[in-house]
């Protein structure tokens, strides 16, 4: 009977424990004020040749005073709650408000990195609210089709198409979702909301190569990588998606960091897709709790690979315009 009891309490201690360490996993994230010294000095000079401003995530908006294209544009942001329990859609309350907070009236693209909920969702009524066309996969046009999109106003693309908007060539590189229990698969027909959130399937994985003036950046929003895909590509600004990317190994990351900064010879980094998006967008952006993610370990090996390869690490401020390639250093090549 003793023995029973000590058992019945060893699995009691066990349960609490494991309690204990979920509650706090999903309740406690980096501070970043801790990332402080390297936040992005803001730039706001509007006769600068390109300015970008950080919606969260992935979502950048890139405009040259005459030309602006979006890259994913997620605004609504679901909670946990409706996330496990519920379905979601698009709210165009707060994609409208998010647009004009943030200075955009008419838009000549909005380019989908790949077509799970916080990159895809919001993109077709951010198209539709600007006029835009709307680019990626054809899991993301099946996105736009079942949002109720106009066919003139889809693209879809693959992996090596270009695309040009005004003073804007756009070139689309086979790119990979950071490893999840969410990576892969297709949608293959018009997904029409309210859905669950693992209706949004990955698609095509793109990196965006954007060339402005002779200058090019490139954006690879989740922290995955095809081997070799990017050889003979060259940006001088790399904004580098890191959700989950402290979850990986030292040698993952060592990997990701030769295939996107190394091969194209950066000079600055920019760390993008490392807030809470089930938080609002109206609040503050914070980090992703430590249970499925650890900012700190990413930003640190950043830091370290930056410090040993003459590459800055930037960390943009929410909703600041800024000028990318202001005081860029010089090649360490």
């Amino acid at each position: 009977m003793k023995y029973a009891i000590a058992f019945g309490l060893a699995i009691m201690v066990v349960l609490a424990s494991a309690g204990a360490y979920v509650y706090y996993g999903l309740t406690h994230r980096p501070d970043v004020s801790s990332f402080a010294a390297l936040t992005a000095a803001p730039d706001i000079n509007r006769n600068a040749p390109l300015r970008v401003t950080f919606l969260g995530v992935s979502t950048l908006l890139f405009d040259d005073g005459s030309t602006a294209i979006l890259l994913d544009g997620f605004f609504t942001r679901p909670n946990s709650r409706q996330l496990f329990l519920e379905k979601i859609s698009p709210d165009k309350t707060i994609i409208k408000n998010s647009l004009q907070r943030a200075g955009i009236e008419k838009l000549a693209a909005v380019i989908v990195n790949h077509s799970h909920y916080d990159h895809a969702m919001d993109a077709p009524e951010v198209a539709a609210q600007t006029g835009a066309v709307l680019v990626g996969s054809e899991s993301t046009a099946n996105v736009g089709r079942g949002w109720g999109l106009p066919e003139a106003n889809i693209a879809a693309r693959r992996p090596g198409d270009i695309m040009t908007f005004g003073r804007f060539t756009v070139t689309l590189l086979q790119s990979r979702h950071v490893p999840s229990p969410f990576t892969g698969g297709e949608i293959t027909a018009p997904l029409v909301p309210p859905v669950r959130a693992n209706a949004y399937l990955e698609g095509t994985s793109f990196a965006v190569q954007i060339e402005h003036d002779g200058r090019r950046l490139l954006v690879n929003a989740s922290a995955g990588f095809v081997p070799g895909a990017l050889a003979g590509r060259r940006a001088d600004v790399v904004f580098l998606g890191i959700g989950q990317l402290g979850k990986q190994s030292q040698s993952y990351m060592a990997e990701y960091w030769r295939e996107l900064v190394t091969t194209s010879g950066a000079r600055r980094v920019i760390p993008i897709h490392w807030d809470d998006f089930t938080a609002p967008i109206d609040q503050p952006l914070r980090p992703i709790p430590v249970l499925l993610d650890d900012m700190s370990a990413s930003m640190q090996f950043l830091v370290a690979e930056g410090a040993k390869s003459g590459v800055e690490v930037k960390l943009p401020v929410a909703w600041t315009v800024f000028d990318p390639f202001d005081r860029l250093p010089a090649s360490a090549r």
